[in-house]
């Protein structure tokens, strides 16, 4: 069954009444193709008016839509010929960083992702996208491979943030990120990121110190989620909504503020309404931001990545 948001819920009943009468023709032979016409024309207007002006607290419950494809689906519908490589060579495995080898449209790279997982088993197992210091070493690992054989680095990020837990502190987890990002910035090849879903604090920027950063229509991008924010100021996370408003994280304020390169529009509803249509629209923006990049030496992609940087602590955010 298809899940509705709460503010879905004027879609959510017209679109039942349209599952409703098609059962009702089925066992009857009913000719009932003029109502569901008229009742799935005004459920798509419904949808794209609702999608058209969205809040950010909605769009932040998009982004985390249980549906929505997730990095290991992007993975899988961009890339072929797929090897995935595991372990940090120091520690563990972390199952929320996923990444390896393979060809995208022809091209050997290095792909990372964060994965969230679908359902309840697949969400404990990759620790609901929450990496561990392992997670961000193994993601250093891949991109140090990446430089070393000349490979394009292509990121999908999608998690809340880094695991806050007592045993990721242990092991150093702010060291980790710290040098996941180092990693980026001194990467000798083009890394494109693409923020998918949620994109936490440091956690995401891990992996999306790139060339070139894009952000789906309806992901967000922020330094700590609008709960976490809403219970440090209001010291009450029922304040999220006034908190998203607050963060500027969706991607149109990202954008507007260069913090982000290009918007790639989502199908109507959501990607996750169509994953596939999602998972191709972000194949065609990677493509068109690496293609520039491929012929630009190492040190000059280092110092223009380093300078790009610098320059969003220069420049004035309002």
């Amino acid at each position: 069954m298809r899940h509705f948001l709460d503010f879905e819920k004027p879609i959510a009943e017209l679109e039942g009444k349209i599952d409703e009468l098609r059962r009702m023709s089925e066992p009857e032979g009913l000719n009932i193709e003029d109502e569901v016409s008229k009742l799935t024309e005004k459920a798509d207007r419904q949808l794209r008016a609702t999608y058209a002006k969205l809040t950010p607290w909605q769009k932040t419950q998009v982004a985390r839509h249980p549906d929505r494809p997730k990095a290991l689906a992007y993975i899988a519908g961009l890339i072929t010929d797929y090897i995935p490589l595991a372990g940090d060579r120091a520690f563990a495995d972390d199952a929320a960083v996923q990444g390896g080898l393979g060809r995208f449209r022809g091209r050997s790279v290095v792909v990372i992702g964060t994965e969230r997982g679908n359902d309840t088993e697949t969400r404990v197992a990759h620790n609901f996208g929450m990496a561990r210091p392992e997670g961000y070493r193994k993601a250093r690992r891949l991109i140090e491979l990446a430089g070393r054989f000349g490979l394009p680095i292509l990121t999908f990020v999608d998690t809340a943030g880094a695991f806050p837990g007592v045993d990721a502190e242990a092991r150093g987890q702010a060291e980790a990120i710290a040098r996941s990002i180092e990693a980026c910035i001194d990467a000798p090849v083009p890394l494109i990121a693409a923020i998918i879903g949620e994109g936490g604090s440091g956690g995401a920027i891990a992996l999306a110190a790139g060339d070139a950063v894009l952000m789906l229509e309806h992901a967000i991008y922020s330094v700590i989620s609008p709960e976490g924010c809403a219970s440090i100021l209001w010291r009450d996370a029922a304040q999220a909504s006034a908190a998203a408003e607050a963060l500027h994280l969706t991607a149109e304020d990202l954008h507007r503020l260069h913090l982000v390169d290009q918007v790639i529009a989502e199908p109507i509803g959501g990607a996750h309404r169509d994953p596939e249509a999602a998972i191709q629209a972000v194949g065609e923006a990677v493509q068109a931001a690496l293609e520039p990049l491929l012929g630009v030496e190492g040190p000059a992609l280092k110092a223009r990545r380093r300078e790009r940087f610098l320059q969003m602590t220069r420049e004035p955010i309002g």
